[in-house]
């Protein structure tokens, strides 16, 4: 198949195109304008009898002198209009190289991109669109290299959190193979626990792929936010007088009423809570707060735990990310609570954030979803 000219050829036909309508056009203009023009010119410098008093010999001096006239400017026009051909070309081709080469440097960059070097940048250059697609194409690389960055990440961790229960388990069978671990009960619990984590690591997992795909969908109804949070704090009560933490839920006086999928917000919640628990030691307080902030809704959890350090508090949205990597899944979660929390309530079209002023002096994590009353 044949191949289509590049942009820079199309670029120099175009430019030699319009330089040749340009030529065309003034020396066909001056051809056609400057015999009349000069007549009227020399009429005017010789008065208007100047004519009807000439000789034959003057007016055959006078037709000389305008053919000889006529010949310089043609012939100076063609000078100066192959001059000025041979400049604009020259123009064109380098304007035309300067327009493509940064067009060039992208394709190249993104070839290479496309093989795998996301830390490819372009200095952005040129005009302000050639500066804006230079700029575009950074965040791109940029958003490819962080999304990478978090697959790898999310291999390691989906490796390290699986790797504890497997050798626990692989150990136990081999060691009641060999004779060495008695096959009692306890053992056999034990076992079981692990399997058990493993299938709550699998279940996170797959709810988290299905919140980040936004492969669900949303059944949207009004819904009490009392009735919603009321709903989450009986899922946790009876955990949270096992860990011995203290629930304080107080509804608001005036009814609010929200427009989301209930299932979903009461699961935002109890993950809320959950994670407000595992970080909260026994004799401490979990209090959930609820009011509006415009033409939402908010739901905020406050614990009374080991807190964030400032420089943690960006990340704890990531996946698997603990604020103290020593903390176990046990102890600490997988590290997806918050991240399925984070999904869903987008999905919503809400916010979550959360604050906390530092060690030790508890976190605050709180959401919004649009008011069912809302505008």
């Amino acid at each position: 198949m044949r191949r289509a000219p590049g942009l820079a050829t199309r670029l120099l036909l175009a430019h030699l195109l319009v330089i040749a309508a340009a030529t065309g056009t003034l020396l066909l203009v001056t051809w056609l304008t400057a015999h009349t023009l000069h007549e009227r010119l020399m009429l005017a410098m010789l008065g208007p009898d100047a004519t009807w008093s000439m000789d034959p010999m003057m007016l055959a001096m006078e037709q000389a002198t305008d053919a000889v006239f006529q010949t310089a400017m043609l012939q100076a026009l063609l000078l100066s209009g192959a001059a000025a051909t041979v400049v604009a070309i020259l123009m064109s081709i380098w304007l035309s190289r300067r327009i493509v080469e940064p067009l060039h440097q992208v394709l190249a960059a993104s070839e290479r991109l496309a093989a795998g070097q996301y830390h490819e940048r372009l200095t952005p250059r040129g005009s302000a669109e050639l500066a804006q697609l230079a700029a575009q194409f950074n965040a791109m690389a940029a958003a490819l290299e962080g999304a990478e960055r978090r697959r790898m990440a999310l291999i390691g961790d989906v490796a390290h959190e699986l790797r504890t229960p497997l050798a626990t388990i692989t150990g136990y069978a081999e060691g009641v193979l060999d004779g060495v671990v008695l096959a009692d009960d306890a053992t056999w619990a034990l076992v079981h626990d692990e399997a058990r984590r493993l299938g709550r690591l699998v279940d996170d997992l797959q709810q988290l792929s299905h919140a980040e795909a936004a492969e669900f969908a949303l059944h949207r109804g009004r819904h009490a936010v009392t009735a919603l949070v009321d709903a989450a704090v009986a899922r946790m009560a009876a955990r949270m007088a096992a860990h011995e933490v203290r629930l304080v839920w107080q509804p608001p006086a005036a009814p609010l009423d929200v427009l989301v999928d209930a299932d979903r917000i009461i699961q935002v919640i109890v993950n809320l809570l959950d994670n407000a628990m595992r970080h909260t030691p026994a004799g401490g307080t979990v209090a959930i707060h609820v009011g509006c902030a415009g033409a939402a809704a908010v739901v905020e959890v406050d614990d009374t735990g080991v807190g964030i350090a400032a420089e943690h508090l960006p990340f704890i949205f990531e996946r698997f990310y603990r604020s103290d990597p020593a903390r176990t899944r046990a102890t600490g979660g997988a590290g997806i609570g918050l991240t399925i929390c984070r999904a869903l309530v987008h999905a919503h079209g809400g916010t979550i954030t959360a604050s906390s002023a530092g060690i030790g002096q508890g976190t605050s994590v709180r959401f919004s979803v649009p008011r069912a009353d809302a505008p």
